[in-house]
């Protein structure tokens, strides 16, 4: 099953030659339930098919780039190359973005923050 699923995402991959894919409805595999609405691919998912198999080497060697060049068969620098290409067309993901002024005022209207506190986060936004 997992090998059917890796090829229909490599034919999907090879289908879409790059181009930008909105995903418009999920159906849960176990339920049933459909969801629908406009969603773009995660980045790693819309990285070119050999691209996402070169990451997924990566990350099961742990990042060990001696284990990739046995795996590839290249040398350090062709697997940095790499690396550097894949990892210059990814955007940096922020795990902890700040608050924008309206989610502060928000949150000081619902009374999870104190006036104080909202002062302070609304200057650091400065």
């Amino acid at each position: 099953m997992v090998i059917i699923k890796a090829q229909e995402w490599q034919e999907l991959t090879r289908l879409t030659q790059g181009r930008s894919v909105a995903v418009e409805r999920v159906r849960l595999a176990d339920g049933g339930a459909a969801i629908e609405g406009s969603w773009e691919l995660p980045q790693l998912a819309r990285l070119a098919a050999e691209d996402q198999i070169f990451v997924t080497a990566f990350v099961r060697s742990h990042g060990s780039i001696k284990e990739m060049e046995r795996i590839f068969g290249v040398s350090y620098p062709t697997i940095k190359s790499r690396l550097n290409r894949i990892g210059s067309s990814l955007e940096f993901v922020d795990t902890n973005p700040r608050p924008s002024r309206v989610e502060i005022l928000q949150r000081l209207r619902r009374g999870e923050i104190d006036a104080d506190a909202a002062i302070e986060e609304l200057e650091g936004l400065k």
